[in-house]
């Protein structure tokens, strides 16, 4: 009889630990346990990746995995380039981007320049140096330095006139005439095909600007 009194009080007491429990779980500013540990970073970073793929088994196999994943980056900086080009702002470099930028290059792309000459006559000049010809080296090293005046003098009007198109078509803009000025210098000492993004108009489209 006490065996069986003790077990009565025994399963009266845990029934009461056990409702208690449940009330404690199930209060309101109590976080109820979660039955299980909280999983690591790494292991909850694998589920949502997947699983990885086994290693290769042969060399032929590693090969052929590495040049899959050089053919996906050789794509994907292919890609890149080609809308670089094109001009998408997403791909351009920081001091390419933006509609005032656009413009100026359209500018300086609807322009014929002198300064354009500047690499050639340099590649000229360089090749008479080979000549072993004084003649020749004389009348190169003048026509480089007329070049170079002239380029200055040119620069010059070129970054005003950038400057005055681009004040009156964005009133808001912060660029400072300066840096204007030198990025319409640049660009229009690059030959016409090597300039990045590539050309949007001819010099027969200026009226189209605006």
């Amino acid at each position: 009889m006490r065996f069986l009194r003790r077990s009565s009080a025994e399963q009266t007491a845990t029934t009461d630990t056990e409702t208690g429990q449940a009330a404690a779980d199930h209060a309101p500013n109590r976080t109820p346990k979660k039955g299980k540990p909280t999983p690591k970073r790494r292991e909850a970073e694998g589920k949502r990746r997947g699983p990885v793929p086994p290693p290769p088994k042969t060399q032929r196999e590693a090969i052929k995995r590495s040049r899959g994943n050089k053919e996906e980056r050789r794509q994907a900086a292919k890609e890149r380039r080609e809308r670089m080009m094109q001009g998408d702002d997403r791909y351009l470099m920081p001091r390419d981007k933006g509609p005032v930028r656009a413009y100026v290059r359209d500018l300086v792309d609807t322009r014929r320049h002198l300064m354009g000459m500047f690499m050639p006559l340099v590649l000229i000049v360089f090749a008479t140096t080979l000549a072993q010809n004084l003649v020749l080296q004389q009348y190169a090293t003048l026509a480089c330095m007329v070049l170079l005046v002239m380029m200055v003098v040119e620069g010059t009007l070129l970054g005003r006139y950038v400057n005055k198109r681009v004040r009156a078509k964005f009133p808001d803009a912060k660029d400072r005439p300066f840096s204007l000025g030198w990025y319409a210098f640049a660009r229009a000492m690059q030959i016409r095909k090597l300039r990045v993004p590539r050309p949007r108009y001819t010099p027969k489209d200026l009226a189209k600007l605006g």
